[in-house]
C-alpha cells in the first residue's frame, strides 16, 4: 500500500453496498429470532396483560430472552414500571 493511496478520497458507498449492509443485519436479526422458542412471544403477551391487571405500562416497556446455559434455560423478564 502506498501513502497516497491511503491519502486518497475514498469512494462514497453505493446504494447496492448500502442495501447489502442492511440485508445482512437483518438476516442477523432473523437468524437470532429463529433460535428462539414458538412459545416465547405469546408468554410475552400474556405476562404483559397480567401486569397490566396491576400497572398500566406498555407493550414495549416489557422484554423477555430465554438464554441456555448448558442444559438449564433462563428466562430473563425486564419490566419498565412507570414512577408513581
Amino acid at each position: 500500500m502506498n501513502l497516497f493511496d491511503f491519502l486518497r478520497e475514498r469512494k462514497p458507498k453505493t446504494s447496492a453496498a448500502t442495501a447489502k449492509e442492511r440485508l445482512q443485519i437483518i438476516v442477523a436479526h432473523e437468524r437470532q429470532q429463529r433460535g428462539q422458542p414458538d412459545w416465547l412471544p405469546k408468554l410475552q403477551r400474556e405476562l404483559v396483560e397480567v401486569i397490566r391487571k396491576y400497572v398500566p405500562i406498555e407493550d414495549d416497556q416489557v422484554q423477555v430472552a430465554l438464554e441456555s446455559q448448558g442444559n438449564c434455560s433462563i428466562l430473563e423478564l425486564n419490566v419498565t414500571l412507570p414512577e408513581r
